[in-house]
């Protein structure tokens, strides 16, 4: 009998990063002598070596080995925890990472840079292994120095391999965990001759109390073959936690897991366990855990309060269902009777809005993942940045348990990841020009996510030199993007570091220097339906911040109507409608006209001339404007008319038609009918490059 473990990878993958992060993020923190973190990531290898093994990922089980070894010494006092091992460690995580990357994608991972950091590793190994000393006693042909027994497993005094004795008992709750002691035993049964006797004595006499889910049985195995100790360990890794385990050469040489097996199991079920190599006891994971999201995985965890209310709301449709049903019913048996049965037929569409309502808002919360998956990311980015760069830096993060679309977070890290090292290598100065500045020689960079609105927001402060906006306009002048007679306000002066090509970078370094990024992180923010500001003060430091809507796929519409066609403006984008005056519109020839409203003159778009509908006309003296805003940039929007608000789906257009210039995609309306959504900025740009048939 063989069983498809195909079916379980995906789920070890899937915690193995977990456990990665949780290893890099604990490691970060580590300080010497703090031996519960070591602990910590400790067990973090062991699960993911043990996994590793149980599922054919040899070289990732050998990687991790060493790791273990190593991370085994720290916590036993072994070995000093020091910067420099905390980093090589951090290399062995990346190393990792690659590794289960590459399992997961049938690729392969980089075998160069796995032997350097395992060939660092064993060098601290062997610094770190204490020297021989003239009392020391010396290896036997029998065993080790310790009298654990031979290295490569027992046998006669030719070398001849014999076997081992297991005495495995499982607890009671290690069958509830997922484990089946069969599949341990098949596993067995591929080292060596395998010899069973089952231990029943534990039994109950009667059905009555007898759990089903329980585990009563124990046994005693016979392994006969050349397989050593590390090899049978392996098989019981990740159960070590769930069972008693003995295992003994036959010659009856004492084994690392203990001498001799209980004569009764104890009656809490605890007793001597398996001791992982180089570990101590309790060091292994159970094997049957939820499953992780790692890094673009298509799974995601969902909070069980969630689930219960989505079920909650799937119930109220079923009775709303019912009602509707016998509504229709009662009408068809009994025509005269239609009138009365109306208002009750009105009542419940009304109650089956609002149901639908709240079951999109329960699936739509599914969706909704903390931006810590983000943002935990960066502790090692400054890490890694403040030792290349030779400064140092505070990394604060706040509002973390922000919940965002997990769509949006998966396109959010990229441009958080450019920013904070803008930041980092622009920002923030080298500690002697701080000190001399009257500053914190540790400088400091704020990574912070709150609501507000329909958006999250999401800031990255620095409190280092802030942006020098004459090399800015300075830079931007040679780039030929202004007239050098154009004198623009301090906050547009800001804008142009978002044009490409454009960098203010003193020196070219691996870093930056290349004008490329920023012109990037604003595409991509915009292609999420975000929008990015800057802000800065010299001597002070800067702030970028972002807003993103909680969701890509529904939205508040306002319906327009456009010449003959219905058009979707988001809602959040309206800053107000309004019927024009005569005497505040202002006309320039070739130019965009420009509505007057409380001191402010607003560029107004023809939609109907600019999507080629009609011909540009003149403005009638009473015109429908929507004045909207995106990118800090206002723009009235000439319509025909205003139809309603109401949610709707978004579809991208590229997936089966095209993209079309100013919309940011498409919806159904309630009739069927195909409506464009409107891209506020998108058209700002449009209409900048039509003026002369926009109006």
């Amino acid at each position: 009998m063989s069983m498809d473990m195909s079916q379980f990878t995906e789920a070890f993958l899937e915690e193995s990063f977990e456990g990665l992060e949780h290893m890099e993020t604990e490691l970060l923190a580590l300080n010497a002598g703090d031996e519960e973190t070591l602990h910590t990531i400790f067990r973090a290898a062991h699960s993911i070596k043990g996994g590793a093994g149980t599922f054919g990922f040899s070289a990732i089980s050998e990687f991790t080995h060493g790791m273990e070894t190593l991370l085994d010494r720290m916590r036993n006092g072994q070995q000093e925890t020091t910067p420099e091992i905390v980093n090589l460690l951090l290399r062995a995580v990346d190393v990792l990472r690659g590794q289960l990357q590459a399992a997961r994608d049938g690729g392969e991972a980089d075998p160069a840079e796995a032997a350097e950091v395992r060939a660092l590793i064993e060098a601290t190994l062997g610094d770190a292994a204490p020297d021989a000393t003239p009392d020391a006693p010396a290896p036997t042909a029998g065993g080790n120095v310790d009298g654990s027994g031979p290295e490569n497993g027992p046998g006669d005094s030719d070398g001849t391999p014999r076997g081992w004795r297991i005495h495995f008992r499982p607890h009671a709750d290690l069958l509830r965990t997922g484990n089946d002691p069969l599949r341990m035993f098949e596993v067995l049964e591929e080292l060596g001759e395998l010899t069973v006797h089952c231990d029943a004595e534990c039994l109950p006499a009667t059905l009555e109390g007898f759990e089903p889910e329980a585990s009563y049985l124990a046994w005693t195995l016979e392994l006969r073959g050349d397989a050593d100790r590390a090899d049978i360990e392996e098989v019981f890794e990740w159960v070590e936690d769930e069972c008693d385990l003995v295992i003994e050469p036959l010659d009856g040489v004492a084994g690392s897991a203990g001498t001799q097996p209980p004569a009764d199991p104890p009656p809490d079920g605890s007793g001597p366990e398996s001791t992982p190599p180089g570990g101590e006891d309790g060091a292994g994971g159970a094997p049957a855990r939820a499953a992780s999201k790692p890094t673009e995985s298509s799974s995601m965890r969902v909070n069980a309060a969630k689930i219960d209310a989505l079920i909650d709301m799937v119930g109220e449709l079923v009775i709303t269902q019912s009602m509707l049903t016998d509504i229709s019913e009662q009408m068809e048996e009994d025509p005269a009777r239609v009138e009365q049965q109306i208002e009750r037929l009105r009542s419940g569409l009304a109650e089956l809005e609002r149901n639908t309502r709240e079951l999109q808002e329960s699936v739509m919360g599914i969706r909704m993942v903390p931006i810590a998956q983000v943002f935990n990311r960066f502790p090692r980015l400054v890490h890694d940045l403040s030792g290349q760069l030779g400064k140092q830096i505070d990394l604060q993060m706040e509002g973390e348990l922000t919940e965002i679309d997990k769509t949006v977070l998966e396109h959010l890290g990229d441009p958080l990841v450019h920013l904070v090292r803008n930041a980092i290598d622009h920002g923030i100065e080298m500690p002697d020009e701080r000190s001399a500045a009257g500053k914190d020689p540790t400088g400091r960079v704020t990574l912070e996510a709150y609501h507000r609105g329909g958006n999250v927001v999401i800031e990255i402060r620095d409190d280092g030199r802030g942006m020098n906006s004459d090399r800015i306009l300075e830079k931007a002048r040679a780039a030929g993007l202004l007239r050098p007679d154009q004198n623009p306000e301090p906050h547009e002066i800001l804008q142009y570091i978002f044009e490409p090509g454009l960098s203010t970078a003193e020196k070219l370094s691996d870093l930056s220097g290349r004008g490329v990024g920023m012109d990037v992180v604003k595409k991509n923010i915009r292609s999420l339906g975000g929008n990015i500001e800057l802000h800065s003060e010299p001597g002070r430091g800067s702030r970028v911040t972002i807003r993103l809507p909680l969701t890509l796929s529904i939205m508040d519409g306002q319906l327009l109507k456009i010449h003959d066609e219905t058009f979707v403006i988001p809602l959040i984008a309206i800053v107000e409608s309004l019927q024009t005056e005569p005497e505040n519109v202002k006309q320039a020839f070739g130019k965009l006209p420009l509505y007057r409203l409380r001191d402010e003159y607003i560029p107004v778009v023809d939609l109907a001339a600019l999507f080629g509908q009609a011909e540009p006309s003149p403005m009638p003296d009473r015109a429908l404007l929507v004045v909207a805003e995106a990118d800090n940039q206002r723009v009235a929007l000439r319509v025909d008319d205003l139809l309603g608000q109401q949610q709707v789906v978004i579809k991208t257009l590229e997936t089966n038609f095209r993209r079309v210039p100013g919309t940011a995609g498409a919806t159904i309306l309630g009739d069927g009918q195909v409506a464009l959504i409107l891209d506020v900025a998108g058209i700002a740009r449009m209409a900048a490059g039509h003026d002369t048939r926009a109006a």
